[in-house]
């Protein structure tokens, strides 16, 4: 598909570049055929032509090339799959997702701006000693386990779980030929090489009775919510990287509601010294402090970063916004307690302030919706240049579950759970709901890759 042209847009926002215009080219990511998941499922004629690679979850700027065109690397996340009811075990529940290719191997691609297409093309696997890995969850009792049970199209379990799966969702160049990605299970911070090959994994360390896969991240770090580990990564200069938790941590159970920032973590590879900062999320902005999510990073220089932030509004509006934020005077968090508890327990960002907590300062850049951005969720971001920005959307693989024969309020299958008979039941009440998996249409079938260039450069 081609871009659809060049687009004017103009900014109310109080921002550094407010009242601009910014030009936006929009693309279309296209995937050669190669790139289509085989799938002989009972939903195949929902997939023709196998299930799309769902790329966009990452992005790291490549270069401009000899011809002219631009080059990017991107990622996919864990795999086909979406939102399944509970699963219904007895009379314990489990959140699941149901997995159409459960073996899929997360994996990064090449993609080329040329022509005014966007085009898809050299998918690296993922792998590690034993073979390509896959992006199931993590079994119980490991630190990074999400609790969730991999259902298959026939919303049944997968037999196995594996300690070696990932859910990656950034990337970037390592300043070699390789690359670090991050993950939202452990969550993880990954070094790979130029083929995928699996370096270093480092991911929150053990506490006594406690059994990781990985570790030489803070401990406090498993306390993110499931599916809310690390979702965007960015390389200073310096060389050390910079991990963004996706959303509040949820300490013992009680601080995803309450917690009033979101942590950053800085991790020197050479030296394994680690910080954490304090991301101070738009707090009256959102019903609830968890709605609150971050897309991606991308470094500046040592200091200075832009990150998304997204989410739906307390009116339920979509939000997607490009921040600038300064490290310089933040304060690292790594030994510092409220109450002999962990920040996340204070009851404001002023109790914070006043035991000496300086969050990280932010400036408003681009409100991405505010120049026609309409997926859900923007998660890759990189630089093309000081005053061009690229983001990406994520097609989650081009699917969607939906509820049929619907009885009751409920609205997503989630609201519901099923047991091993196949028997669907809603507020422990057996009905004849049941659910079928249909490929996305329309934008939502494909990854977008967008530029946005702003009418001078960051500085």
């Amino acid at each position: 598909m081609k871009k659809a042209g060049l687009i004017m847009a103009f900014s109310g926002s109080l921002s550094l570049f407010s009242a601009s215009a910014v030009e936006v080219e929009r693309y279309s990511i296209e995937l050669p055929a190669e790139a289509q998941i085989p799938y002989q499922g009972l939903y195949a004629k929902e997939f023709p032509q196998g299930i799309p690679t769902g790329l966009g979850s990452g992005l790291a700027f490549a270069g401009k090339q000899a011809d002219g065109s631009l080059l990017f690397y991107s990622l996919t996340d864990r795999g086909p799959n979406g939102d399944a009811p509970l699963w219904l075990d007895g009379e314990k529940t489990s959140p699941t997702k149901v997995f159409l290719a459960p073996q899929f191997t997360p994996k990064m691609m090449q993609v080329r701006i040329a022509d005014g297409k966007a085009l898809a093309s050299h998918a690296i696997a993922l792998n590690d000693q034993q073979g390509q890995i896959n992006g199931l969850p993590l079994p119980a009792g490991l630190i990074g386990s999400t609790s969730e049970t991999a259902l298959n199209d026939e919303f049944k379990p997968v037999a196995e779980h594996s300690e070696r799966g990932l859910d990656t969702e950034g990337l970037v160049s390592d300043g070699q030929d390789g690359f670090w990605l991050c993950d939202e299970y452990g969550p993880f911070l990954i070094h790979v090489d130029a083929k995928g090959k699996i370096l270093a994994k480092f991911g929150p360390s053990a506490d006594e009775n406690e059994k990781a896969i990985a570790s030489g991240l803070p401990n406090i770090l498993k306390w993110r919510q499931p599916n809310r580990g690390f979702e965007g990564i960015a390389r200073l200069p310096s060389g050390k990287i910079i991990a963004a938790v996706q959303s509040t941590l949820d300490v013992d159970g009680r601080t995803a509601k309450k917690a009033s920032f979101i942590r950053l973590l800085e991790l020197d590879p050479v030296t394994g010294i680690t910080r954490m900062f304090a991301y101070p999320y738009d707090l009256d902005v959102y019903k609830k402090n968890s709605d609150a999510k971050i897309g991606d990073l991308v470094a500046l220089d040592d200091q200075r970063l832009l990150i998304i932030e997204q989410g739906k509004d307390a009116d339920k509006n979509m939000r997607n916004l490009v921040y600038m934020i300064d490290l310089k005077q933040a304060t690292d968090l790594s030994d510092k307690l409220f109450d002999n508890k962990a920040l996340e327990f204070a009851p404001d960002r002023a109790a914070l302030e006043k035991q000496g907590i300086r969050l990280v300062a932010k400036q408003l850049v681009l409100d991405l919706r505010a120049h026609g951005w309409h997926a859900e969720k923007a998660e890759g971001l990189t630089l093309v240049d000081k005053q061009t920005i690229a983001v990406t959307s994520d097609n989650d693989f081009g699917l969607n579950v939906k509820v049929k024969d619907k009885e009751g309020d409920a609205k997503s299958p989630d609201d519901y759970a099923i047991d091993q008979k196949g028997q669907v039941y809603l507020e422990d009440k057996p009905v004849k709901t049941h659910f079928a998996i249909k490929a996305a249409e329309g934008d939502d079938a494909k990854s977008q890759l967008w530029l946005f260039k702003l009418d001078k450069p960051l500085k």
